[in-house]
């Protein structure tokens, strides 16, 4: 255990744990103090002390994202556990509500790569009058219909490839993907406390994370991207909700995308699989 305690990250993640808000816990922390030994005097606190410990409560994005990431498994638990997998669901346009929405079966399979560029993942779909695969490997994405290859439309690759570039494994991969961290600060919408971040990678894209001051749960993402046309930018938006234990990590079971505040769709996960071992052939191209 005192192995643990070597990593301030790991430590300052352990104080988290608890219905008590995140600054009124490690304030607690701070006030208890180990017993002096025989004979000597306890030190009395000084102002300076004092000052300190306020000053505690001001976390640097860094202690934020890392407590998030021990919470969400742990760096080395979600790398061992989450290298590969299969996940299943529905996609809805725009809601899986009662009444008349497209929807599509999906099952996600990936691999793990060193960062997210080197990910491997494969995007089955089946629809009541069409059956695609979308493949992203080698930092390029392309499709497959009826066992041919096929180029992907333009907006359906902006929207994958956007998709994989902002989400969750953006913020708990940050450190493997080369990204910076900028706390923009703490706010409260909804009689919510949150902590609001950037996650800016090596290619100056930037995806705003709003974090729960109280469980450390990622509530939701922002970002941009370029409108068809080159008109002014659209602003998207993914919020994650019910949220489960698969295999000692934390997961959204659901998901809701909005686009200039419109919702456009929603992805329900039925269930997901970690540690399946999969053939490096579904990721490759026919025509290979």
């Amino acid at each position: 255990m005192l192995r643990l305690f070597k990593s301030s990250a790991v430590s300052f993640a352990l104080l988290l744990i608890g219905g008590i808000p995140l600054s009124e816990r490690v304030a607690l922390a701070h006030q208890q103090t180990p017993t002096a030994p025989a004979g000597k005097k306890t030190p009395q606190k000084t102002e300076k002390a004092e000052k300190v410990d306020k000053n505690q409560k001001n976390f640097t994005a860094e202690q934020i994202v890392e407590s998030a990431i021990f919470l969400y498994g742990s760096r080395p638990v979600l790398a061992q556990i989450r290298r590969n997998g299969i996940e299943r669901g529905r996609i809805c346009r725009p809601t899986c509500d009662a009444g008349k929405t497209e929807e599509a079966v999906y099952e996600r399979r990936f691999v793990r790569g060193e960062s997210m560029d080197k990910d491997k993942i494969r995007l089955d779909q089946k629809m009541p009058t069409l059956e695609y695969s979308l493949i992203y490997g080698s930092g390029r994405l392309w499709g497959i219909i009826n066992g041919a290859a096929f180029t992907p439309r333009q907006d359906a690759t902006d929207t994958f490839l956007a998709q994989h570039r902002h989400s969750l494994d953006t913020l708990l991969r940050y450190k493997e993907n080369g990204s910076t961290l900028n706390l923009i600060g703490k706010q409260k919408q909804k009689g919510i406390d949150l902590y609001v971040l950037d996650v800016v990678d090596k290619d100056k894209q930037s995806t705003r994370y709003y974090i729960s001051a109280k469980t450390l749960h990622v509530l939701w993402l922002e970002y941009e991207e370029p409108a068809p046309g080159g008109s002014a930018p659209m602003k998207y938006s993914r919020k994650f909700m019910d949220y489960r234990l698969a295999q000692g990590t934390l997961v959204p079971y659901r998901s809701v995308l909005l686009e200039d505040g419109k919702q456009i769709q929603e992805t329900r996960t039925l269930n997901v699989t970690y540690g399946i071992k999969l053939d490096d052939s579904l990721f490759k191209s026919p025509e290979a």
